[in-house]
């Protein structure tokens, strides 16, 4: 079984916030103690980080599953509960987050890059919280709220300096033993090379990373012989080297060769041809020298297996690589911008005499702990009528006995004319 995993899925789920405590102050020598109730703990974050100690995406082909801490519950004498822990996920460098649509909506390229795959729920306020003038011995308290939880599609591409494109049985995998401490599967049969190579090459004080790209073949950017797979790759690297066969062995002459690889890198993302590339013809020891053939379009011929030429290419490598760090430094580390879910509400007809109020602030204003005290029922009815939820169902045509649905409540609603008709004292005095 392979251990490099370039595709995989991500279930995020993060942490509940804890309940807010409903206690009041009971001591000795105390008259009539007030409320006490501590706050719940907010629930922890999941966090995509990129780690250059980690090089595939196997630990998620399996597991998909990553969950942060809960908050922990509120407590008497205004203890508050524990903040749920942190979930850092380790990535690969360069792996690409996509939503259910298939949207990218964050990019890993660099150590260290962090990314908010899951926030955490907020923690339920205590009774002591809802002390006011008019309200002395509050019962209730809030409740949580859940964590975000997501599904995500992972996807690696390779972070390197120069990439090796070629057609199967090229010669890519001897190149990189030869020039690094790689030792990628070497055999004389095509698709030898199933899954990318990468070996470092030092070249004085500079260190290159090179990226043995498997094998593309003609369609390959329509995705023949898996070759979205193979091209994603391809589209990080500093410095392309387009590798032919020069064998007489070689089903097609090195030019055309070239131009089925470059038509296919252009196909499926044109700014691969603008990237700095060595043309550099392989199997240099074999190639028969005919009387009239046209020379192959090389800048270098090399041979893995004689050593010929290796040098010279290693040395173009590092000067190609040079001027393009100087030009582009490297992936940069952006901003990523998260954004929340708003604090608004929406109102949705579900079917005949049925509405959904949809929205982070609807749900937080009915998630208190009893509902069934008729406090806390007072509670939640002043705090969706200054929202504006009232407003907003009848304007969606709610009537008077149709059900209505927030979060996991749902309740029989009844229009309260005094908050569309009177003066505004009987406004004010309506409200809790």
């Amino acid at each position: 079984m392979s251990s490099f995993v370039d595709e995989a899925q991500l279930h995020a789920k993060a942490g509940d916030g804890g309940a807010g405590s409903v206690a009041f102050r009971r001591e000795a020598h105390v008259d009539r103690g007030g409320p006490d109730g501590g706050d719940g703990g907010g629930g922890g974050d999941v966090w995509l980080v990129a780690s250059t100690n980690v090089s595939s995406l196997l630990g998620f082909r399996d597991h998909p599953h990553r969950r942060a801490g809960d908050g922990t519950h509120g407590g008497g004498k205004k203890r508050h509960g524990a903040r749920g822990a942190d979930l850092e996920v380790p990535v690969p460098v360069g792996t690409r987050v996509r939503d259910r649509d298939g949207e990218v909506v964050a990019d890993l390229a660099s150590p260290g890059d962090r990314w908010l795959a899951a926030a955490g729920g907020r923690g339920g306020r205590g009774n002591a919280r809802f002390l006011s003038n008019r309200r002395r011995a509050p019962s209730f308290a809030e409740q949580g709220e859940p964590g975000e939880e997501h599904w995500y599609g992972l996807d690696l591409a390779l972070v390197a300096d120069v990439a090796l494109v070629g057609f199967p049985n090229v010669g890519k995998s001897t190149l990189i033993s030869r020039i690094s401490a790689a030792r990628p599967k070497i055999a004389d049969y095509p698709f030898t090379t199933l899954e990318p190579n990468l070996g470092v090459v030092r070249v004085g004080a500079t260190d290159l990373v090179v990226a043995d790209v498997p094998g593309l073949v003609e369609g390959a950017a329509e995705g023949r012989g898996l070759g979205h797979r193979f091209l994603r790759h391809v589209t990080r690297a500093r410095v392309l080297v387009v590798l032919l066969d020069l064998s007489p062995a070689s089903p097609l002459p090195p030019g055309e060769q070239e131009r089925i690889l470059l038509s296919e890198l252009g196909r499926y993302e044109p700014a691969l041809l603008e990237r700095p590339r060595l043309v550099v013809g392989s199997k240099a020891d074999v190639a028969e020298r005919e009387a009239g053939r046209e020379p192959a379009p090389v800048a270098l011929e090399i041979s893995s297996v004689t050593g010929r030429g290796i040098d010279d290419l290693v040395g173009a490598l590092a000067t190609h690589v040079r001027a393009a760090r100087e030009a582009v430094p490297g992936p940069s580390q952006g901003t990523v911008l998260h954004r929340p879910e708003p604090d608004g509400f929406v109102v949705v007809a579900s079917g005949p005499g049925r509405f959904e109020v949809t929205g982070r602030s609807a749900r937080r204003a009915v998630a208190v702990s009893d509902l069934t005290s008729d406090e806390a029922a007072s509670f939640v009815a002043a705090r969706l009528a200054r929202l504006g939820v009232d407003r907003a169902l009848s304007r969606a045509g709610a009537r008077d006995g149709d059900l209505v649905t927030i979060g996991d409540l749902s309740f029989t609603w009844y229009r309260d004319q005094a908050e569309y008709t009177g003066t505004p004292a009987a406004r004010r005095r309506h409200r809790a």
